[in-house]
């Protein structure tokens, strides 16, 4: 079963280490203070009354074939409490993987986690993985796969730090079917878009994987990916932040002072291993960094689009036709403009962060018209977190992407 998956491993590994430790990879430093962000599973008494979660759900549609089997890896790191190399009390992560592989027709079905743990480094952890699959109604022959992972650990934890001793860190899932193929979830085809909208994913992003001719492998992890994610064969070292951008770690690492680079070493052996690789990196493989072309296709001449000076794309007084502040579109039977109070109800293949306001209010702030003659209605999102640091940027929907109240 290990090759199923084996073309996503290295994104699955770079998941499953992502976080583990931020530049400069000491831990003196304030950003790894606090450790373990993503996909942390706590205890589920610990986690009522912490903002953390014991529990994600992947959900996604399946076209089975006949006698479909389900193949399941649940992936995590187990928190290993002892000391880094420099004697110093330090905690590192153990990988641990979870196999099963379950035939379609005998779902609904529960498989327990159990690791036993060493009773002083590393404690119990205990979950289960509940895997269900429902036919949405409509003609088609797909089924709505659901697969929960919970942490059933009983909770003796009053802080943080201790809970995380018997959390799944990192957690993430790797499915496979034969025969059959998974529904891209954010590229659907137009036939399968309204049951894929009705998937409900919690606490991970579920995403094609492997190959982009395959259609049968699925990696749901803690961070959005897109569909058929890779490596870029240019980077040679994991620098635990595989978002960013590998030249640039790479060159400030390169510069941290021989002071910081021992501190990283010290503490850490995979931080260590890092440094050390980056230190030994040859000038043609840092090169390889700088940039590099996927693809060669001819040029052809495109005419160029003069826009007179003094013509700007919209000026009041020159084209009076449209107006943000006081234009109106139909949303279902009803005009709404500036101050409207709008539904958000993002479409499939829309910009992932956007998916995340399914469901919330919002208020019209102007209604725009595109060169293309589309219309687009800028909102605002009073309850939005984030709203504070986007520094008076809108959110642009279509107008089928919203509801009246």
């Amino acid at each position: 079963m290990s090759d199923r998956f084996a073309e996503v491993a290295a994104v699955a590994d770079t998941v499953l280490f992502e976080g583990y430790l931020l530049y400069p990879y000491r831990a003196s430093a304030q950003k790894n203070r606090v450790r373990w962000q993503w996909g942390v599973l706590v205890p589920a008494g610990f986690g009522a009354d912490s903002g953390e979660t014991s529990a994600n759900r992947t959900e996604v549609l399946l076209e089975p074939g006949p006698d479909c089997l389900l193949h399941l890896r649940l992936r995590f790191l187990q928190l290993d409490r002892g000391s880094g190399p420099d004697g110093q009390p330090y905690d590192g992560g153990v990988p641990r993987e979870v196999d099963a592989t379950l035939a379609l027709a005998d779902l609904p079905a529960e498989i327990p986690v159990e690791l036993p743990g060493d009773g002083e480094r590393q404690l119990p952890l205990h979950a289960v993985l509940a895997v269900s699959a429902t036919a949405p109604p409509g003609p088609y022959d797909v089924v709505r796969l659901r697969v929960d992972v919970r942490n059933t650990a009983p909770s003796r934890a009053a802080t943080r730090d201790d809970a995380l001793r018997q959390s799944l860190i990192g957690t993430h899932l790797m499915l496979a079917v034969e025969p059959g193929s998974f529904v891209s979830p954010t590229d659907p085809p137009e036939w399968a878009a309204p049951d894929v909208a009705e998937c409900r994913s919690a606490h991970l992003w579920p995403a094609s994987a492997g190959a982009e001719d395959r259609s049968d492998l699925l990696l749901s992890a803690p961070i959005i990916l897109g569909d058929h994610a890779r490596i870029a064969p240019e980077s040679p070292v994991d620098l635990f932040d595989g978002t960013e951008n590998d030249e640039i770690l790479t060159l400030r690492t390169m510069v941290l002072t021989d002071a910081e680079k021992a501190e990283a070493r010290a503490r850490d052996p995979r931080a260590a291993a890092l440094v050390d690789a980056v230190d030994a990196l040859p000038p043609e493989i840092l090169e390889r960094l700088h940039g590099a072309v996927r693809s060669l296709r001819p040029v052809q001449e495109v005419p160029t689009l003069h826009t007179p000076p003094e013509t700007p794309w919209w000026d009041p007084a020159a084209d009076a036709s449209v107006d943000p502040d006081t234009d109106s579109v139909l949303v279902g039977r009803v005009p709404v403009a500036r101050g409207s109070a709008v539904v958000l109800r993002p479409g499939p293949g829309t910009d992932a962060q956007d998916t995340f306001l399914t469901g919330r209010r919002a208020t019209v702030e102007a209604v725009v018209h595109d060169v293309d003659g589309g219309v687009h209605v800028a909102v605002s999102v009073p309850d939005d977190p984030a709203s504070a640091l986007s520094h008076g940027r809108f959110r642009y929907f279509r107008p089928d992407e919203l509801e009246v109240p």
